[in-house]
């Protein structure tokens, strides 16, 4: 009978989400047309993509999500974010934070309907992974727009987590934070894997999601040691999901 009722939830929950998808697309055209010719770093795009987003957790209120220091985020400025990856939910949420970054992510998503079409729009930064062309591209359009002010975010596990603890980083986020020598952003978040989880479409219909958004750390610290620089980020992400886990 549980099983039935999860079954029923998630075919309601993904009828929702493309019929959402599909209308928000229509208004993220609108945008795109009215707002790119002057807005450079396509922040009101983002800003409406953040609402988009947003809007499975305002229909559901079983799914709550709770966000700590989103104020710590700058609005503009060179800045890397990184966060640790458990679930497709987790862009749902650090969507929530409603501050102009890019998001680096698998190319193949940017040719889904609809999301992929609209990450076009907010020029968002694609990424083959192990393709050393794209990763050197990628590269490329990162520093593009940390040179503009526009803060990039990055999952450094490189892809999701199977149990949601914390995998090992990749160097990728942690050198470009040294080569553009700007700070960078711890981001930890717990509950995510309740509600998309990895393998799988049973969307669970309770879940309680929480963000918290650490101090910035400044890669000068490490003197260009990219692998110093990744295992202490690292460290400090796991301590603090700990800590929130145990609240």
């Amino acid at each position: 009978m549980r099983k039935a009722a999860q079954v029923v939830f998630a075919t309601l929950w993904w009828a929702t989400f493309g019929l959402v998808s599909a209308l928000m697309f229509v208004g993220a055209t609108v945008c795109f047309v009215l707002t790119a010719p002057f807005d450079r770093r396509r922040v009101v795009q983002h800003l409406y993509s953040c609402f988009w987003a947003q809007i499975m957790f305002y229909l559901n209120p079983f799914w709550r999500l709770k966000i700590e220091g989103r104020g710590k985020l700058p609005w503009r400025g060179p800045a890397v974010l990184v966060a640790n990856h458990a679930s497709l939910g987790d862009i749902l949420v650090l969507f929530g934070l409603y501050r102009p970054y890019k998001w680096v992510s698998k190319a193949a998503v940017f040719k889904s309907p609809f999301l992929g079409w609209n990450m076009r729009y907010n020029g968002y930064v694609p990424l083959v992974r192990g393709d050393k062309a794209s990763i050197i591209e990628m590269s490329a359009r990162c520093h593009a727009w940390l040179e503009m002010g526009a803060p990039i975010l990055m999952f450094p596990e490189g892809t999701r987590s199977p149990d949601a603890e914390v995998k090992a980083f990749k160097d990728g986020a942690f050198r470009l934070a040294i080569e553009a020598g700007c700070p960078l952003y711890p981001i930890v978040h717990t509950g995510t894997a309740d509600t998309l989880p990895k393998h799988g479409l049973l969307v669970k219909p309770v879940a309680n999601c929480h963000v918290r958004v650490m101090d910035p750390v400044d890669p000068a610290n490490f003197h260009g040691d990219v692998g110093a620089f990744r295992d202490h980020v690292r460290e400090l992400i796991v301590a603090e999901r700990a800590r929130m886990l145990a609240q």
